[in-house]
């Protein structure tokens, strides 16, 4: 059985933060909320968190429905967005996910909100190389509900399966599910445990063999 490797989205596949900013702007404009417009550095402070904390800290001007409604509209402006535009894609990461999928299972669980994963998906054409996708907005569990969710769907044993991940709460909810952890060290965060890490992504499938 082949071992498994879910990835997390932001700060470890891509930064997407320069354009779901300026996504987010668009949609506040069509909305008609006033704030400074958001930039690439307010978002790379706030990737990671569930949407509905993002929307807490950014659309703090309103609240309750208004800001649920607000956070609607700016999700879906922003997968509309992304699915044209893409992002930034960090260096060989379809080279080394193709060379990956030969010999472990590649799955995506990110607290982002529906759709996004698959904006993702659908700009890089990367379908043909991720086995199966959740995250917060599908079904509002935080990550390590939905690590073990997808771990449970395709009949992974936990021990089978790593978390690659950029962040402190990536790594808290990696441990939180029982899986592994590498670090994705090039991204937005890091961790105050010794972990496995990589500096770049190229570097996953040496860093894997000394996980399993």
């Amino acid at each position: 059985m082949k071992k498994a490797i879910i990835f997390d989205m932001d700060g470890t596949l891509w930064d997407s933060a320069d354009n779901v900013a300026e996504s987010w702007n668009i949609a506040m404009k069509e909305w008609g909320y006033e704030r400074e417009p958001i930039n690439e550095a307010d978002m790379q402070r706030v990737m990671g968190k569930t949407m509905d904390q993002i929307a807490e800290i950014l659309f703090d001007k309103v609240e309750g429905q208004e800001r649920a409604d607000l956070l609607a509209h700016a999700c879906k402006v922003e997968n509309d967005y992304l699915r044209e535009h893409g992002g930034v894609l960090y260096p060989e990461i379809r080279e080394t996910m193709e060379k990956l999928k030969e010999d472990y299972r590649l799955l995506i669980v990110s607290n982002c909100q529906a759709g996004y994963i698959e904006a993702f998906l659908d700009y890089y054409k990367f379908h043909d190389l991720v086995e199966d996708i959740e995250c917060f907005g599908n079904n509002n569990k935080p990550k390590a509900e939905n690590i073990a969710l997808i771990c449970e769907r395709n009949n992974i044993e936990k021990e089978d399966a790593v978390y690659v991940g950029d962040i402190q709460g990536d790594y808290d909810s990696a441990t939180a599910a029982g899986v592994k952890f590498i670090h994705a060290a090039y991204g937005f965060g890091t961790i105050d445990t010794e972990v496995e890490k990589i500096q770049a992504f190229n570097e996953l499938p040496v860093v894997m063999k000394k996980v399993f």
